[in-house]
């Protein structure tokens, strides 16, 4: 039987159906809300909206689960790789041997850009933010392959091109941000040694490929792939509510992921690492007293989670790794032995604790990407390269969407009431 919610306004009181997914979590259908009762919502920051039905990705905050297309994140992250995810995201299923091969040599195929593109790296001054290159660069790209709504095996050339384009436009832009010589991928490489390598290899020290940090990188782009719909991801879904080209859609994604507060957290957590060293001589107790005090605005990056109420499943993953990376690379690093003392001393912490701030996949994920050699820069564009899946997928599954309609929030007005225009001269 129908489950409804009564809302009584003033006189009259209508019953609003209650939609069950698949999961148990439960939503009140206000689709028809201001058409017959010519009320609004009012929710700042969507923390109580549901904006879509979706079957991509399922994550409950309070108990710490996060699965894609059913499948727990930590299973992936130990069984699969970066592409085989992809794939599942974008087509709902595990693809089968001879589909995940074929995935990966038309990834190799179209992996290399125009030539023509490398000009457009040279126009930006050489102190732009990549990100801010990667979102016109990722815009650029629909210029030299249009996309051909046809038929569906055309829609997926474009799809894995996007794919493909974007490891090769990210690590090209490091290259010439470097005035180095661009390297170009390799058919005989796998999507994140093929990136790796076009990263950090050079004529005079050739990029040697180790398969535990090709391992450690796809475990990164995994945990990032798709997230429910946070910032980007609901920002790509708006912009392509429009009927928009999947190039723009992306590049709005790209643009959204840049903040502090979303995709540039991993980022931030490098920089208070640097600040607790420069001012504080690396002292991590006063740092850690600092952020419990209010009046001093000072917030340790890469604790807590706006969803996560417990621990962020992904974050144990990415210590897991953060940890084997360490090890392997018997790095000498000073922050991150600052790293290592600021989690060991906030995982005892009682007002940690009680306030569920526990370490969150940024806090472990930029610490990798230190290791790696990633530049710090470089952080958020590695998270937009391990989400443009997930952006993809959403973008996909609401263009597919029987039901759609072109997003059109509504808002409260808060102005001044009706004002008659004063001529200029009558004005006081």
């Amino acid at each position: 039987m129908p489950e409804y919610v009564k809302l009584i306004y003033g006189e009259k009181t209508y019953e609003l159906p209650i939609v069950v997914g698949s999961e148990g979590e439960k939503a009140i259908d206000i689709s028809t809300l201001r058409q017959t009762t010519g009320l609004i919502t009012l929710d700042p920051g969507f923390g109580n909206t549901g904006s879509c039905v979706s079957s991509i990705t399922f994550m409950n905050g309070e108990k710490g689960i996060l699965r894609y297309r059913g499948i727990p994140v930590e299973q992936l992250a130990e069984h699969s790789i970066f592409t085989e995810t992809t794939y599942l995201l974008i087509n709902g299923v595990l693809p089968t041997r001879k589909q995940l091969n074929a995935f990966s040599i038309l990834l190799n195929d179209n992996s290399l850009i125009h030539e023509d593109m490398q000009s457009f790296f040279q126009s930006f001054p050489r102190a732009s933010h990549p990100m801010g290159i990667l979102s016109s660069m990722v815009t650029a790209l629909r210029s030299f392959y249009p996309e051909i709504k046809i038929f569906e095996e055309e829609i997926n050339l474009t799809v894995t091109r996007l794919l493909s384009k974007i490891r090769t436009l990210a690590a090209m832009s490091y290259k010439i941000s470097r005035g180095h010589k661009v390297v170009y991928p390799r058919p005989d490489l796998s999507y994140g040694a093929n990136f790796l390598n076009m990263m950090f290899d050079n004529p005079v020290k050739p990029y040697q490929i180790d398969e535990d940090l090709v391992k450690a990188l796809n475990v990164f782009w995994i945990l990032h792939a798709d997230h429910e719909q946070n910032c980007s991801t609901s920002t790509v879904r708006m912009v392509g509510s429009g009927r928009v080209n999947l190039y723009a859609a992306i590049s709005a994604g790209v643009a959204a992921l840049w903040g502090p507060l979303h995709g540039g957290a991993n980022q931030a957590v490098i920089e208070m690492l640097t600040k607790i060293r420069e001012e504080d001589g690396g002292n991590v107790n006063r740092a850690v007293e600092r952020a419990k005090d209010k009046n001093d605005p000072f917030r340790l990056m890469g604790f807590g989670h706006r969803v996560y109420k417990t621990y962020d499943p992904r974050a144990r993953i990415m210590k897991r790794t953060c940890d084997l990376v360490l090890e392997k690379l018997n790095i000498t690093d000073p922050l991150l032995d600052i790293a290592k003392n600021l989690e060991a001393v906030v995982l005892k912490d009682s007002y940690f604790i009680e306030h569920n701030l526990y370490p969150n996949v940024d806090f472990y994920s930029g610490i990798v990407l230190r290791a790696l050699g990633i530049p710090t820069n470089m952080f958020t564009v590695m998270f937009a390269i391990g989400r443009l899946p997930g952006w993809i997928a959403q973008w996909k599954e609401s263009v597919d969407d029987p039901d759609w309609r072109l997003s059109r929030p509504r808002q409260i007005y808060a102005g001044p009431p009706s004002l008659n225009y004063v001529p200029v001269d009558e004005r006081q």
